[in-house]
């Protein structure tokens, strides 16, 4: 039986394999940040968005709490401490019929751990360009 794209998710932030996300994702992925206005649209923007969160969240502490599944999306609540703040936040994902994300948004809260995570973001975009 094939994974399915949540399961597959699930194991790449489980493992922190940032590099799995290529056949993840679908080439017209859209990607909506927290802390940037404009959808970002397309597969190369959405990996490096992705794989910068993957280095800036997921650490010890990451953890999903909550789970609402539906037959090509999910809402997936989060809870992560990132130099002493609470961050707490939700990945919205849906996916198409070949099991590739199509759209990608996460919101976050409180206003301090929005502030945190978007210089975090905005050193690690930087680093990678």
């Amino acid at each position: 039986m094939t994974q399915t794209p949540l399961a597959t998710w699930h194991e790449l932030v489980r493992t922190r394999n940032a590099k799995g996300l290529d056949a993840l994702l679908a080439n017209e992925v859209v990607f909506h940040s927290p802390v940037v206005h404009a959808p970002q649209s397309g597969k190369a923007v959405t990996l490096q968005y992705l794989s910068a969160a993957f280095n800036v969240f997921f650490n010890p502490s990451f953890r999903y709490v909550r789970e609402l599944v539906g037959e090509r999306d999910a809402v997936l609540e989060f809870q992560v401490e990132i130099e002493g703040i609470a961050v707490n936040g939700v990945d919205m994902i849906r996916w198409d019929d070949q099991g590739r994300i199509v759209d990608f948004k996460v919101m976050i809260r409180p206003l301090k751990a929005i502030n945190l995570i978007h210089q975090k973001m905005a050193a690690m975009l930087q680093a990678n360009q």
